[in-house]
């Protein structure tokens, strides 16, 4: 991390803190490695040197630590994720934190190398993660406390916290979060399917406000996306049969733009767009889980659009995409949040007079 600049210069306490509790001791046993078709486990004990691979083998990378139905539930944040989101927690000793999803419990381990014994309380729906997880940190010698629980509750019985951080991503801000920070605390979370937000707290605890601080991905909040009845692609292009093709002067290639796939994100919520390269360009598949799909296909005579389904996806991630270039291509941290016990929206450039995007109720 240090090669790439990726140590915070406004939190240096960081990197001695990820030097004193190196992610070795936080991680289980068996870890998972995808191998092109599934996923496939490595273990400590019959494989170490792959197992320190998995674990080591780049900032921007996480270490898969748990499957549920064949798809990863649980995970070691890759690092340069964990120092981003504390670098901006803002967090100083003495401060009383809450997070939510203890998972291995090496972040956790981080804040209470910073915040003091006894300053953080720690919430993991999964018991036996929450039993691993106390196990390690009794070991490292740190006192922190870990609740076997819903983090979307967080922990009222010791609330009001002064920093509170959730590690899954969630698609709106709990207010039950918001209501367990105090007045001038700052919660960082995780936001959609990419980056996280920053948000302090109003002094009269009605509303809390932030920019969006950096784009990575998260698991998901378990609690609301298990059992969840979402269509995949192929299943929605055998329900709904195509329209007339259409010929595009639109690049595919724009859909992999991380900023522009965030305004997408904030402008329709509910639509996924996946894209793969082949000798004939970028292609792209759009869907909405529920009855609408889109491809954009780069050919050697252009780029072709199909869609089926009540909506127009290739329609409506065209007008997004041309919102955002009418913006000035914004990055991602031209945006930001406001939550209220009723409301949430995303804004552009400005909380009260720039443009906003209710986020999914």
């Amino acid at each position: 991390m240090a090669r790439t600049g990726q140590w915070p210069e406004r939190s240096p306490w960081i990197r001695p803190a990820v030097a004193a509790l190196p992610r070795d001791l936080f991680a289980p046993g068996r870890l998972w490695d995808w191998d092109g078709h599934a996923w496939q486990p490595v273990d400590r004990d019959t494989a170490p040197g792959r197992w320190l691979e998995l674990l080591h083998s780049a900032p921007s990378r996480p270490a898969v630590t748990q499957l549920a139905d064949d798809l990863p539930s649980s995970s070691l944040s890759a690092p340069a994720v964990v120092v981003d989101m504390l670098d901006s927690l803002l967090l100083e000793p003495g401060h009383r934190v809450l997070e939510l999803g203890t998972g291995t419990a090496w972040n956790a381990a981080l804040l209470a190398h910073r915040a003091g014994p006894g300053q953080v309380a720690s919430i993991e729906v999964d018991p036996g993660l929450a039993a691993a997880a106390a196990s390690r940190l009794r070991a490292a010698g740190l006192d922190v406390r870990v609740r076997e629980g819903d983090g979307g509750s967080g922990l009222p019985d010791g609330a009001p916290f002064d920093r509170v951080i959730a590690t899954y991503a969630v698609e709106r801000i709990p207010w039950t979060w918001i209501e367990q920070t105090a007045p001038g605390g700052r919660l960082v979370a995780p936001w959609g399917r990419l980056g996280h937000v920053a948000l302090t707290v109003a002094g009269d605890h009605k509303s809390a406000t932030g920019w969006l601080q950096g784009l990575a991905r998260f698991m998901p909040d378990r609690t609301t996306t298990v059992g969840t009845p979402v269509r995949g692609f192929a299943d929605l292009r055998r329900s709904a049969p195509p329209g007339p093709e259409q010929r595009t002067d639109r690049d595919p290639a724009e859909l992999e733009d991380w900023d522009l796939l965030f305004h997408l994100r904030v402008a329709l919520p509910d639509v996924h767009v996946e894209t793969a390269t082949d000798e004939d360009g970028v292609s792209a598949w759009i869907h909405d889980g529920v009855s609408s799909w889109a491809t954009l296909s780069s050919t050697p005579d252009g780029v072709f659009v199909h869609q089926g389904g009540p909506r127009r996806l290739a329609d409506e991630i065209g007008a997004a995409r041309d919102e955002w270039i009418g913006l000035d291509r914004p990055e991602v941290y031209d945006y930001g949040m406001t939550a209220t016990p009723h409301e949430q929206w995303v804004w552009f450039g400005d909380p009260d007079t720039g443009p906003r995007w209710p986020t999914p109720a």
